[in-house]
């Protein structure tokens, strides 16, 4: 028989798999990214069926195939089925593990990636969440994660450490006052805004989204993020799509 093998993770996406069948892709600490069947998922008397939807975070018992995984069980830890009525923060949901499939990949250390997804939607289901700002900090720290992320801690052109007043995505990060000039595509850079960058790369992972911002440098943070993570990736995201469409 098969070796059993349990598993730490989130399910990201599910589709759909003959009558009764479901493919769950899978975000976990051990293995990565990794495709896993959950076998008569679809029955409503399945011992699956809380199991395989988007958001479960938990344990996960599988028998390992030569491409693929199979669902035995599974002990659920959080499935955030708080956020199902919440519009549109469902949706930025959906962003976020779309986000983690995009750039997970199988026999990768996900650790913090985890983490991350996880501190994300416990940050949407705050009374008052100001989902834009909890986006923007997702995006950041992914890019972070990924070392991929831009330098917001000295000027890209002289290094100077004062005075950085722009932000350059063809720079790949801030510059001062005096090279501001230097990139064509610089974007004025407030001092919250900057601070609100250099935090969210900075932070340990349990206060990266325990602080706030006036509408006017959240929005300026927003941009800058927005604008360097869409460099980052190369496709769309449905998800993103549906999102804009509901704001």
């Amino acid at each position: 028989m098969r070796d059993l093998i349990t598993v730490q993770g989130m399910v990201l996406s599910v589709m759909p798999m003959g009558e009764y069948d479901k493919r769950l892709v899978l975000l976990t600490r051990e293995r990565g990214k990794i495709t896993a069947f959950a076998r008569g998922a679809r029955r409503p008397k399945s011992p699956l069926l809380a199991a395989a939807n988007p958001f479960v975070f938990g344990s996960f018992s599988l028998y390992e195939g030569k491409n693929s995984y199979n669902l035995a069980h599974a002990s659920l830890l959080h499935q955030f089925t708080e956020l199902a009525p919440l519009q549109p923060g469902v949706w930025y949901g959906f962003y976020f593990l779309e986000v983690a499939d995009y750039f997970g990949r199988e026999y990768t250390d996900e650790r913090e990636m985890l983490n991350l997804i996880y501190l994300a939607l416990k940050a949407l289901l705050r009374p008052g969440a100001d989902n834009a700002l909890v986006r923007a900090v997702f995006e950041l720290r992914t890019l972070v994660i990924q070392g991929e992320y831009p330098d917001v801690f000295c000027c890209q052109n002289c290094g100077a450490k004062e005075n950085l007043a722009a932000f350059s995505r063809a720079a790949h990060g801030t510059l001062c006052t005096s090279c501001r000039r230097t990139a064509g595509d610089a974007q004025s850079l407030g001092g919250a805004a900057l601070y609100a960058l250099q935090y969210i790369v900075a932070s340990p992972p349990g206060r990266l989204f325990q602080f706030t911002l006036a509408p006017k440098a959240r929005d300026e943070l927003c941009r800058i993020v927005h604008t360097y993570f869409r460099a980052a990736v190369d496709r769309p995201f449905k998800s993103l799509e549906i999102l804009q469409k509901s704001l």
